[in-house]
């Protein structure tokens, strides 16, 4: 038994208009938003377009129980900007804290998940996404935090 899928984080709704979509969860109560951190502090960054990674919108809310993001891609390829255009806006990722991810993706590896993206900051903290929305129905990630994460 591993611990990496045994604490839940967030979940990332992926939205065409991230302005319209907090306004929405306001008017309903989940508040306050505030912007994610920027993605260029990522020093190691493997994803298919670190652009289309880069230039995506990120807004979280911090609820007593999960955290919410949202995720506006931008029109630069990646699997966000993939999802919306295939599916429509949606939750495009489940994330689970672990408190080391490099731990944590070597056990995935070793119980056979393969690794979509990966980003990690000069501290070791990062993201994992594992391809798991074939057998899933949704991607799994990965994240430990550090000094220079949320």
């Amino acid at each position: 038994m591993t611990d990496r899928f045994n604490k839940l984080h967030h979940l990332c709704i992926v939205v065409h208009d991230i302005d319209k979509a907090q306004a929405y969860y306001e008017s309903i109560g989940i508040a306050p938003w505030e912007s994610y951190p920027p993605l260029a502090e990522y020093e190691e960054l493997e994803v298919p377009s670190p652009e289309g990674f880069r230039t995506m919108q990120y807004r979280i809310c911090n609820l007593p129980n999960v955290q919410f993001q949202l995720c506006q891609p931008s029109n630069n390829p990646s699997p966000q900007r993939q999802f919306l255009d295939a599916k429509g806006e949606g939750v495009f990722h489940i994330g689970f804290e672990v408190p080391d991810a490099d731990k944590a993706e070597a056990q995935a590896l070793a119980d056979g998940l393969r690794v979509k993206m990966r980003g990690r900051r000069a501290n070791r903290s990062g993201f994992t996404y594992y391809d798991t929305a074939e057998g899933a129905g949704v991607v799994l990630l990965t994240r430990a935090t550090g000094q220079a994460g949320k």
